[in-house]
């Protein structure tokens, strides 16, 4: 169409992926120099354990954050791993590709949208020039290679400055990785030794030390159990979309049918659920798939989704803490008197799979305050920011504590552990779960058991503090009720005395239900 004289016109252009998020660093936790200093931790410390827990490997991760120079805001960020490594035709596009990497399968990992890295890669760039440093090999390889690149932002691919390869000496696998970026740690230093600190309790069995210009921390493996891998799995029926299902036929062959397709592709799908389906949604299941057009297509999503004879999603994608190694890092981490976990059964939302841990903590090092002090996790990832807008702080704010004994200011910690193939995050930032109410449901179920759990150990120290009270008013007049039967009986005092002493252990022996309550009483008596 000819243009009119004179007529002004838009002009369009397109944004590749790095474009649009150096553009908008704040949406993906990059807003300022403190919060992308702490991001950047984070993203190299999640990769690390990615890459050694999936694969059998317990984590050796050191952390370094230091200045450049003294009176710099230059800070440099190096995280290393003994993880398996990264091959070496991957490692540019790994770290210098926005939306590239190894974790686009249906299964349980940290990371979600293949951005974390290349984000603090992007930020590192353009506040300091600086390329990032990479350092790696894998178990198998006999040659240790090193990467100094950046992104090409308009382009969305690496440019690779340099590569040095050079032969193994020992046995060293993994991946060290090594930043210049402008950030604060003055303002950031306690969120990033938190968050160390939160690693070490959801990861027990991962050895962790930080180092910074204010000295070293290190938390050491309190356990050698693993938690059990998470497997690659199929989609579930519930939760797919067209876009999913044009997907599945353009990778099929011309001959598969609609009852092939659904009793392959989909997770909990054998040849009779599938028949079910087909008979209850009105479609021919012996159809050839490649001939289904989109108004096709688009009644089999919507009947998928709808359809009740679905079984619940497995959990093989999925990689719980459990229950044992959980009370571990809550023991080693916080240091309570009482202690107790929950692993709920695997639950889903919309074709979801996702399971709910709950920890709690009592007493002992926590410190009384006036509610609960809630500790998130997401797939072993702590979170920091936003805790007012998380479901599990709306759990917590919902629930009435006196039903459980418990008045506050109390030394109450909940820990909340949601691990899901799609945690269901407000923003790219991963630092909130959002209400979804398959989870919260699941949420309150498991806070509200290890509550009851504490209610029972409070009643006992309760009986148990009323026992000892009893025994000592007793033994307080034991020597004139004792005398005052002697004078009445005529039977000698002592006699008189060691008779009451007996039945009254018998009785205290009867009334204590356990070794435990009994100890925590008298030390709970000897601090009084």
């Amino acid at each position: 169409m000819p243009v009119a004289k004179g007529e002004k016109l838009e002009k369009y252009e397109g944004l590749s992926p790095a474009q649009f998020f150096y553009r908008n660093k704040e949406i993906a936790g990059f807003s300022n120099p403190a919060r992308a200093l702490y991001q950047t931790v984070r993203e190299l410390v999640e990769n690390s354990l990615d890459a050694t827990e999936t694969y059998g490997i317990l984590p050796n991760i050191s952390v370094i954050v230091e200045p450049v120079n003294e009176d710099s805001e230059k800070i440099k960020v190096k995280v290393e791993d003994n993880g398996i490594g990264v091959p070496i035709k991957e490692v540019p596009n790994v770290f210098g590709k926005v939306f590239y990497g190894s974790k686009y399968v249906l299964r349980q990992t940290r990371g979600v949208f293949g951005l974390g890295v290349k984000m603090a890669v992007l930020y590192s760039q353009i506040t300091t020039a600086t390329p990032i440093y990479v350092k790696s090999s894998t178990q198998k390889s006999r040659i240790i290679y090193e990467y100094k690149l950046f992104i090409d932002i308009e382009r969305n691919i690496p440019f690779i400055l340099s590569l040095n390869v050079y032969k193994k000496k020992d046995s060293w696998h993994g991946t060290a990785v090594e930043l210049v970026l402008r950030g604060n740690f003055s303002q950031v230093k306690k969120r990033v030794e938190e968050y160390i600190k939160r690693t070490a309790l959801i990861a027990p069995y991962a050895t962790i030390s930080l180092k910074t210009p204010d000295g070293e921390i290190k938390f050491k493996r309190v356990s050698r159990k693993l938690p059990e891998p998470p497997k690659i799995g199929k989609y579930h029926p519930r939760g797919v979309d067209i876009e999913t299902l044009k997907r599945l036929i353009r990778k099929s062959n011309s001959k598969m049918t609609l009852l092939d397709l659904l009793s392959t592709s989909f997770d909990g799908v054998g040849r009779i659920t599938a028949e079910k389906f087909c008979e209850w949604a009105g479609f021919n299941p012996n159809i050839k798939i490649k001939k289904l057009n989109l108004s096709d297509l688009e009644k089999l999503a919507n009947k998928m989704r709808e359809y009740n004879g679905w079984r619940r999603p497995k959990s093989i994608t999925l990689s719980p803490l459990g229950e044992r190694l959980l009370k571990e890092g809550v023991k080693n981490i916080l240091k309570p008197e009482f202690v107790t976990a929950v692993t709920r059964p695997p639950s889903s939302y919309g074709g979801n799979p996702f399971i709910v841990e709950v920890a709690l903590g009592y007493g002992g090092e926590i410190p009384s305050s006036d509610a609960p002090l809630l500790l998130r996790f997401a797939n072993r990832i702590p979170l920091l920011y936003d805790e007012g807008a998380d479901v599990s702080k709306k759990v917590i704010n919902s629930i009435d504590w006196n039903i459980y004994k418990i008045k506050f200011p109390a030394p109450l910690a909940i820990v909340t552990h949601v691990c899901s193939t799609k945690v269901p995050f407000k923003g790219v930032g991963k630092e909130a779960i959002a209400d979804v109410p398959e989870v919260e449901k699941e949420i309150k179920i498991a806070i509200r058991e290890v509550a009851r759990r504490l209610k029972r150990h409070l009643s006992r120290i309760e009986k148990m503090f009323e026992i000892k009270r009893r025994e000592v008013t007793i033994k307080r007049y034991m020597n004139e009720v004792s005398r005052s039967l002697s004078y009445i009986s005529g039977i000698e005092e002592e006699k008189l005395k060691d008779l009451l002493l007996r039945i009254l252990k018998e009785d205290i022996k009867r009334r204590e239900s356990s070794k435990a309550g009994e100890k925590i009483v008298k030390k709970a008596i000897v601090s009084r």
